[in-house]
């Protein structure tokens, strides 16, 4: 059967993805880790970009033993590959008092275009952190190079903690 055989009611193939399981998601991020470490630098503060880096961040604080943790609401992507015009800090804002002259790992997901992960950084850095980033993943269009990435992808991620849409019922406060 070629594909103009296919019953109307067929939905073409999915595109090719990158898949990031349950299984595999602890060596990423021990990998990961192993990197940061392996570079000399210590941090004292863990923050993760919410929500694509809440999982990964609050793992890696625990593969680095890094007690201090927060994290940075940033909306950018509203679906798959739409985005906003750019990215926002969105409420509740954490308290970055502290930050000056603090060793911070920025943790996200994926550094795709990049623009998420340079607001945090640019925000960090006018705080007067000394901050460096880490990714699973890196596309090659990123704006912003990360300092430690576990692995470069050109395709479309799905992560365990994403695969699915949210549960019948569930709403946004933004819908």
């Amino acid at each position: 059967m070629t594909s103009t055989d296919l019953p109307a009611t067929e939905s073409a193939p999915m595109p090719e993805r990158e898949v990031l399981t349950w299984e595999t998601f602890p060596d990423a991020v021990r990998d990961l880790a192993h990197k940061v470490v392996d570079s000399g630098f210590v941090p004292e503060v863990v923050i993760a970009v919410a929500r694509g880096g809440l999982v990964p961040g609050g793992a890696m604080a625990y593969a680095l033993g890094t007690k201090g943790v927060g994290t940075l609401n940033v909306e950018f992507y509203t679906d798959i590959g739409k985005t906003l015009d750019d990215p926002r800090v969105l409420p509740p804002l954490m308290d970055t008092s502290e930050l000056p002259g603090a060793k911070v790992l920025v943790v996200d997901d994926v550094a795709d275009s990049g623009r998420t992960l340079a607001l945090v950084m640019d925000l960090l850095e006018k705080q007067g952190a000394e901050a460096r980033s880490a990714v699973l993943f890196t596309k090659p269009r990123t704006i912003i190079q990360p300092d430690y990435s576990w692995k470069d992808t050109d395709l479309w991620i799905t992560f365990p903690w994403s695969a699915e849409p949210p549960v019948t019922g569930a709403k946004s406060i933004d819908a």
